[in-house]
Order: structure tokens, then sequence, then C-alpha cells
């Protein structure tokens, strides 16, 4: 294109020299000089020659055109070409992956971006997954970013690489420019995960983000729960991760210990078609992750998470700035000892029977406060309560314990019922609202 740009400025300049010296020549003054009898024939000539020479340009100009015009129409074939060929590839990607959907076969999606470290995450799902057939993955990529790009077709055939088509720019609030990589991202989980459940097919889908590491034994513990989260109506999704996962508040001990939990953790989840289908009508332009929290989208529901995370983040740099990594996130511990979950037991997360233990166990346990329990003066064995009724307590308990002390519609983070349960100096601790707990208040977000 720049060639052509060139050989146009030139052209331009050429005959607009030859049209200055056509006009000084034409237009010059016959009086105060004496003309010879050869001069009447040297203008003629001249004049000729430069007729000449602009009906040669002209030509050239004509010959230029139908160069540029050719390529013009070379690269739009080349172009077309082009398309079609991504479109049959991707034809032949839905036609491959709606072969592969069908029962026991879930679905693992990972979502990318810019960020070429994905070949980490991918690395590690390809080794762990105990069959391609039943767990294949489907990188999504948004951004149109080339070396991201190059790192995950490298993968060739161990993955289904989809591109989000839709690279408009995208409309954000004046107020909200800042956060536009929020609304790349919603619109970019809304696309993809209508192709995984609505154009593949498949009914079960497992969404891990470019920046996460996962333990070993991921598959078995999401394996193990899929029964779960498809007979009780209760809960909505299989979480990896643990909001509170740092090394001092957990019970490294019981790798095999799983909780229900009332917030939304995300970072590594598991749902089914059948939800996506109720969210997807009303999927948000935004903040899809807070708005996934709030009551009149969770409507009471729970979700598993482990007491050790099975995912931890490597993703410093993203949209969110860094927010909460060098203080929280990146001491989250991975997962180091590999828990076959598919041989355990694990109907005691079903809600009729997790609920009457869980109460049992947290208001029969002595109240200490957090002064006490941080400064290890504690006579009692076993698990204590540390109690709270007010948003300041809850934050001043959590921040002195080294909980996060956030709230999201009313939520904190790993709650139950109101009750956050972690590990501390070797006990189990509950920090817990009053035992006739009347629900969770949106206005402590």
């Amino acid at each position: 294109m720049r060639r052509n740009h060139l050989v146009v400025i030139l052209l331009l300049s050429l005959l607009t020299w030859v049209f200055i010296i056509y006009v000084l020549l034409r237009n010059r003054p016959t009086s105060g000089f004496v003309v010879s009898p050869d001069d009447g024939f040297s203008l003629i000539q001249l004049e000729t020659n430069i007729k000449e020479e602009i009906k040669a340009n002209a030509l050239l100009m004509r010959n230029v055109k139908n160069a540029v015009h050719e390529q013009i129409e070379a690269r739009k074939i080349e172009e077309e070409e082009k398309a079609a060929a991504i479109e049959e590839t991707r034809k032949e990607d839905e036609r491959r992956l709606q072969g592969t959907a069908g029962d026991g076969v879930v679905a693992v999606l990972v979502f990318a971006c810019n960020r070429p470290t994905v070949t980490r995450c991918l690395e590690q799902l390809i080794r762990y997954r105990p069959s391609p057939s039943q767990f294949p993955i489907i990188v999504s990529q948004d951004c149109e970013h080339e070396a991201t790009s190059q790192a995950i077709s490298a993968f060739s055939s161990q993955v289904f690489h989809i591109k989000q088509p839709d690279q408009r720019e995208i409309f954000v609030p004046p107020k909200e420019k800042k956060f536009k990589g929020y609304f790349k991202i919603a619109r970019h989980y809304g696309w993809a995960l209508n192709q995984t459940f609505h154009v593949y097919n498949f009914t079960t889908a497992i969404i891990i983000e470019d920046d996460l590491d996962v333990s070993p034994d991921l598959f078995s513990y999401f394996l193990a729960t899929l029964p779960l989260l498809k007979q009780d109506p209760s809960l909505w999704c299989v979480s990896a991760w643990n909001d509170n996962g740092k090394l001092e508040l957990i019970d490294t001990s019981s790798p095999e210990l799983l909780h229900r939990t009332d917030f939304f953790p995300g970072l590594g989840w598991m749902i089914t078609k059948s939800l996506w289908s109720e969210l997807s009508p009303k999927w948000p332009l935004s903040y899809w992750d807070d708005w996934i929290r709030q009551p009149e989208q969770r409507k009471g529901r729970a979700c598993i998470r482990p007491e050790v995370s099975r995912t931890r983040t490597f993703g410093k740099i993203g949209v969110s700035n860094g927010l909460f990594y060098e203080k929280h996130l990146k001491y989250i511990h991975l997962n180091d000892k590999y828990v076959p979950f598919t041989k355990l037991n694990l109907t005691y997360l079903l809600k009729d029977n997790y609920d009457s233990s869980f109460v049992k166990a947290v208001y029969e346990s002595p109240i200490v406060s957090h002064q006490e329990l941080r400064s290890g003066n504690i006579v009692q064995s076993g698990a204590i309560r540390i109690p709270y009724n007010t948003k300041i307590a809850y934050r001043s308990a959590a921040k002195t314990l080294g909980l996060m002390d956030d709230f999201r519609s009313g939520v904190p983070r790993t709650g139950y019922r109101g009750v956050v349960s972690f590990f501390y100096k070797g006990r189990r601790v509950y920090l817990a609202p009053p035992a006739r707990w009347k629900g969770y208040d949106p206005s402590w977000s």
C-alpha cells in the first residue's frame, strides 16, 4: 500500500512540474525583446513535445491505476480466500467439538488474551488430564495478540484454538473508561460460554484463566464433585480456589477436605449447561464476577471449594492492575499432595447432610476473641469460635488474622451461612455471626 502511495505522489509531482513549465511558456511576455525567426518554430515544437509528454504521462497514470486496481483486486481475493480458509477451519473445529461432546465429557475452557505465558497453564492441563477425549481443551482467545496466538497454535491438535470474532471498539460509559478491560472480558466470556454450551453442545465446562497454575489432582477433584453438582439443586458451581488459602490459614494435613461456600470463588470453576442457560440471557456488559455474586443470580445457592486450593494465579499484571496480588493472591498455597477424590465418599457435602453437622460444629465450639487467638493463650483444645455481629467487628477480626476482609453483595469470602471457616495455629476457627443468623446484608459490601 505504501509503495502505491509513492508512485501516485511521484506522478502527481511530475505532472505538476510539466504543467507549470507549460503555463510559463504560454504566458511569457512578448514585448521588450526581439523574436528571432526560429522562436516560433521552437515554441511550437516545445508545445508539441509538452503535449506528447502529457499524453505519455496520462497513459502512464492509467497504467499505474490499472496496476493498483489489479493489486487491490488480488489482495481482496487473497483476503477472501484467507477468510474462507479461516471459516472452514472454524467449521471443522465446530464439527470436531460437536463430535467430541457427549456423556461424561467435560470441556476445559481456557480464556486467553495477550499473555504468551498461557503455555504454562496449558502444559499443566495437558500433563494432568487423565484423557484428552474426556477433557478436551478449548482455548478461547480475545485481543488478536499475535505472540499469544502463535503460542497457543504451537500446541497443535492437543487443544482447540478458537478466537472471539467481535473486535469492535466497545462502548464504555465515560466514568468507567479506565475499566474498559472488564467490559471486554465480559463480552469474551459471554461469547465463549455460548459457543461451548449452545454451539458445541457440551453439558459441563471447567473454566480456567490463562494465568493459573493447577494442581495434579485438579481433574480428580472436578470429576468427583460433578455428581454432587448435578444431584443437589442448592449447588451451582464447584471451584478449585480458596480465597483464604494462605499457608498459615489452611490445614495442609487435610488436603481432601472440602467445604460449601455462599461466596462465588471463580479462578478455576465448573458449571453446567443448565446454569449457563439461566444466566446467558441476562449476562452483564461488565464486572461479570461481581454480578454473578448478586442475590438475583445466586438465589441462595452455594459452591463447593477446597480447604487447600487447587489453583494459584501467577498473573500479577492484568485489568485489575495487580489488585490484591502483592498483598494476598501470591501467597495462596497450591496443593502438592495428590488426592484420589473419585475414590472418596463426598456425600457429606450435600446440603441435607452438611448443614446440620456444620451448624452443630460451629455453635457448640467455645467462644474466644480474635486477640486471644492471635496471642496463643487459649486453654481449650479443638475448634473455637470468634463471634461478630457487625461489619466493623468482622473486618477487624479478619484483618487481624490475615483473612480477606471484603464483602461482595454482603457475603464474606469463603463464607457459608455467614460463617468463615479457616485454620489458625493448629486449630479450626469459625468466624461466625449469631446462631440466629437471618441472612446476608448487601449493604455490608
